[in-house]
Order: C-alpha cells, then structure tokens, then sequence
C-alpha cells in the first residue's frame, strides 16, 4: 500500500494537530487513518510503502521557513485559482514526493517534531515499531540512482567529497540528467558500497522490511544483486533482522544513457525476471486494464479505454464499438491473463486466436509481454503516485452518461484484478476510496490540496480545482467540463463501498492459498483459463485455480450486462463465503447452477467461487 507520510495524516482532525503530516502520527491507534490501515491489515494487507522519508533536499525543515496557500475551498471545482495560489508556495511549502536525495541515510526532518537532534531517528523508528505492531511490514522507496544537483552546488555532496566518481558522466563529461537530476555512478565500486551500506543502516538501526528502487534500470543487475545479497544475509542473532524475509522491487524501466545495456547489463524487467527474486512493476496488467501507455499524449492519452472502463462493450465519444476495438479488448484480456498467472514468461494459455501460446509469446508495446520466471518477480498494479489516479483515469474515459455507482464498480473490478492475482500486488493509498487529484498527473510538488486523502471517506478529492498548468494545461479543456459536472462527484457512501470491496478482495486473498502460489511450478499445474479463442465472450475472463483441498472459478466481467458460462464437469461450487455477506448487493446475484454447470456473474463483477474437492466425487 504505497503511502506518502505527510498525505497519511496531514488532513486528519483526529491526529493532534502539532503531529500532522510526520512520522509520528503512525503511533496514535485510534485515528482515521491508523484504523484504514489496521482495517487493512486485519483483511490481508501485509506491507506499508513509504514514499522517500530519506533527508530531503526540497522540503524546507524548520516551520518557520515553510508557507502555505489561502484557504481554497470556495473557489468553483473547474476554478484556475487553487493551482494559481498552490504554485505560488510550491517551492517553500511542505510537500514534496522527496524523489530528491540530499542524504541517503537520514529521515527527512520535515518530518520529525523537531528537526534538530535525534527526534527524527527516534519518530522513524517508533512508527516502524507501530506499524509492525499491527501486523504491517515497512517498505522504504530509495533513490540511489540520483542526487538533487552535483558539482559546487548548494545542496551537492558526492562531487565534493571526490568530484566527477560518484556521478555518471557523459563523452564530454558532463553528468548525466536522464533520471531528471544527476545520475549517479552506481556502476563504480565505492558508489555501490555506498548504496549497500546505507540499505543496510536502514535494515539493521530501522529495522525496514523492504526496499522498492526509484528507477531501477539506471542500476546494474550486479548492482541490485549484491544488494539483495548482503541483506538476506543479515542474521537474527548477529544482526538482529532476518535478512532472508527482506524483499527488494522496483522500476525496470529500460531508458536513458544506460538503454539497451549500454554500459552494463540492466536492472530492467527483462533481466531481474530471471530467477533473482528480485520485483519489478508490471506496466502490462496496468495499461490493459486501464487502456493507453503512461506515456501517451494528447485525447489519445485521455480518451484510449482498457478492460475495465469500456473498450468495445461501452464506447466513449472517441471509439465506436468496431470489431478493430473487439480485437484490442481479446488482447488486453490476454495480457490480463498473463498477468493473472503470474506475469510468467513460460505459462501456456489459449490466445485471442486460439494458438496455445507462452505468456511472453504475446506482444506488448514491440516487446514480449511475460518475462517473470518467478511471480515474486512481478508487482501487479494498476496506479502508484506516478500518472494520475485509477479513479481519475476512468473519469476521463468512461462514456459521460455512466452513473457514478458504475464508475465504482468499474475502479472495484480493476482492483479484483490486481488483489487475484499471482504475483505481489500493489496498490496507490486511496486507490480503494477513489481517490482521485482532481486530474493532476504529476503531483509531485502540488502541495496538500491536490494530494488529499480523506480517511474519513467524506471526500475523495475530486473537484478541487483545474490541476497545476505546470503540468496538465494540455488537458484542461477537457478536464474543466469532467470537473463542473455535480454527477461525477462521488458520495461517503461511494467512498465507503468501494473501500469494503477491497477489504473483502484481501480477505479473498488471505482466506484461500491458491491465490499466493508460490512457485512457476505450481501455477503452471494449477492455473488455467476458459473462455479463451476468437469466439470468447469479449470482456469476461474466466480463471480456475484447481488445489489439493478445493477449487476456485474466478469470473471478472467487465461488460455492461450479466454473463453466464458453463464449464465442464463442474460441480459443488458455492460464492465464495465473503462475498456472500458482501456489502455489495449486486454480487450477490451470481449464481452456479449445478444441473447445467453454469456460472452467472452481473455486470462490472467480479464473483469468487469455491468448491471443495471431497464433495467433487
């Protein structure tokens, strides 16, 4: 549950007000926010991701030296003035995402109740202590790949302890800046030690869980893997961490002066998909499922559906429902489930065409789309604070006239997606409220009021205004009428029913282990789809996970009407029993039908059914 710490209580009036925002709100049980993540947890979340909590370079520490904006809540919800006033403070507020290193191996002091001494060690420990103390683990988001600036600037370090080493240069020796600031040389011995000693300061003296790696690719798999090393061999009794339950992931995106293993062999998808243990985030059950590229521009980047928000079953304005669309629905239904199983390159299925074919024989973007050889290896998710929310991206391409309690169910069913699936599930904090940053899609630095989060499930921070022209001006023609339109903003009982659905998809997970496998081996044994080939129903993926003890028949149905399909030899299956005592009414129409073998699912549902296997004979 990926969560940035000043979002988790700085908008929550159940946390004393002097520990808003800082790592000590985390300690006081009974908060809005600390009862969401216990709630969490008690339904199956294991792990909390904490965006960067590393020393800062853009974030001033001291109050004094921080400003804020002017009360905006009665500007009009599509008004340029919230953003106005928060670009006005932005580079003195107290916001930032902190993918900004200034020291590697320090908590950000901004949030510590004070940011001299020793608070901020002792605030950061105390919340690891909290959290783990209700059953959650903590992930650390490192940022080795980078510093804020180099040379003889303000805030450099590294190029004034021994210039032009820690830094990656370019011919002419210029720093490298494809990262956004200025690369570093992890590839050079000591910038490496550099890296792992400090991962294992934050291991041993902060007892951190897990470490997710800002744009892992600009690493080296060497890299990564003396990493992974030196941590799992941390020992209980001389160390006192159990180094072999740490667990590394992070971006393998293949970009920059490093592409294509310029200069070493990457720590990208392809290469830490072999056998490392190592996750990285697995873009193709995130734009199948949401419809476009991160990268996409323009109407094309806001108006490209996906499985879940209608590509072919219910067209927007831009499409019309033509059999070229069909064709793209069956192939985002196959990277779904090649995601499903795993995002295992050797995993074999029915395509679209009806070949049986490996994961990783289907195309995605130019490239294979399965690359895992091991599910650990693959982060399943369809939004992270990068790009804009789930909730928002449908907004923008659902067809206008659908009603707010099927924008619910179409954010549930992308959910369903990632919580079933093998793999490492992720999912963006709010994802389960709807949270939405009023169409902001990079909302790094865009201050506390686009990057509300309503643990009180009152709000979900939509309609807050145009997002920053910074970077969303292109969008704003659209955007502002999406934003005036009343019927698109949700209710507390929105909020509220969404986030029960994932507590229950987590319960699901949790309750059966059939949806943890744990190995290639087993998946490729157990795991099999229907409804697969040219003459599938489109928009309807249908799983069976076949166990020792019992079987289940997953159906996600993305359509706008009820589905039914038989499946040979079927028997003794029952709605799963969470899901019978569903908060959802609708779920609670689907239905086996022993006589025929059917299985019947409503529309936007995803149905969990069970059959124990002694009653199978």
């Amino acid at each position: 549950y990926e969560l940035h710490v000043r979002d988790f209580s700085i908008a929550d009036l159940t946390v004393p007000e002097p520990e808003r925002g800082t790592f000590a709100a985390f300690r006081y049980p009974g908060t809005h926010g600390m009862r969401h993540l216990t709630g969490l947890a008690d339904a199956g979340l294991t792990h909390v991701h904490l965006l960067p909590v590393f020393d800062c370079a853009t974030i001033p520490e001291n109050p004094d030296d921080q400003l804020s904006p002017p009360d905006l809540a009665g500007y009009a919800p599509d008004s340029k003035r919230q953003q106005e006033e928060v670009g006005k403070v932005r580079a003195r507020d107290a916001f930032n995402w902190c993918y900004d290193p200034y020291h590697y191996t320090v908590p950000e002091g901004s949030y510590a109740m004070d940011p001299d001494g020793v608070a901020r060690i002792l605030e950061f420990r105390e919340m690891v202590s909290s959290l783990n103390r209700y059953g959650l683990r903590v992930v650390m988001d490192v940022v080795y790949n980078h510093t804020t600036t180099a040379g003889q600037a303000e805030k450099s370090v590294l190029d004034r302890i021994v210039p032009d080493y820690y830094q990656r240069l370019d011919p002419v020796g210029n720093v490298e800046t494809s990262t956004c600031c200025s690369n570093t040389a992890t590839e050079h011995h000591m910038m490496e030690k550099l890296m792992v000693d400090s991962l294992l300061t934050w291991a041993t003296q902060y007892k951190v869980d897990a470490f997710r790696f800002d744009l892992m690719g600009h690493h080296s798999k060497s890299n990564i893997e003396k990493a992974r090393d030196a941590l799992q061999a941390l020992t209980l009794e001389e160390h006192g961490v159990d180094g072999r339950s740490i667990y590394l992931y992070g971006e393998g995106w293949d970009f920059g002066e490093v592409a294509d293993d310029a200069r070493f062999v990457q720590a990208t998808q392809r290469h830490m998909g072999s056998g490392t243990g190592v996750g990285t985030f697995n873009d193709r059950i995130r734009d199948a499922v949401r419809g476009g590229a991160h990268d996409d521009e323009g109407r094309h980047h806001l108006e490209t559906q996906g499985f879940v928000n209608g590509l072919y079953y219910d067209p927007n304005t831009a499409n019309t429902g033509s059999e070229d669309e069909r064709a793209r629905l069956l192939h985002f239904a196959d990277l779904i489930r090649a995601s499903l199983a795993g995002n295992l390159s050797d995993f074999r299925f029915i395509d679209r065409n009806g070949r049986t074919v490996y994961s990783s024989d289907i195309e995605y973007a130019g490239s294979r789309a399965a690359y895992a050889s091991d599910p650990q290896e693959s982060i399943n998710y369809v939004a992270a604070h990068d790009n804009e929310t789930l909730f928002d991206i449908n907004q923008y391409k659902l067809p206008a006239e659908t009603d707010m309690s099927d924008r619910v169910r179409a954010v549930n069913l992308a959910n369903s997606i990632v919580a079933l699936a093998q793999g490492i599930p992720f999912f963006h904090a709010g994802q389960d409220m709807l949270r939405s940053k009023s169409f902001d899609s990079n909302s790094f630095d865009s201050g506390d009021w686009f990057n509300l989060l309503d643990f009180s499930y009152e709000t979900n921070g939509w309609a807050r205004g145009l997002p920053p022209a910074w970077d969303n001006e292109a969008n704003w023609a659209v955007a502002g009428s999406l934003l005036a339109d009343p019927d698109l903003l949700p209710g507390g009982l929105d909020i509220r029913l969404a986030h029960s659905h994932l507590k229950e998809m987590l319960q699901i997970r949790k309750s059966i282990g059939l949806f943890r496998l744990a190995t290639a081996e087993e998946i490729t044994r157990r795991l099999s789809f229907h409804n697969t080939g040219p003459d599938q129903v489109p928009g309807l993926i249908v799983m069976q996970i076949r166990g020792e003890e019992e079987t289940v028949v997953v159906l996600f149905n993305a359509t706008t009407e009820a589905r039914e399909i038989a499946l040979e030899d079927a028997s003794g299956y029952e709605l799963h029993w969470v899901q019978q005592k569903s908060l959802d009414p609708v779920v609670s129409q689907s239905a086996f039908t022993p006589s025929t073998g059917a299985f019947r699912v409503p529309a936007r549902t995803t149905a969990v059914f069970v059959a124990w296997n002694d009653t199978l004979d």
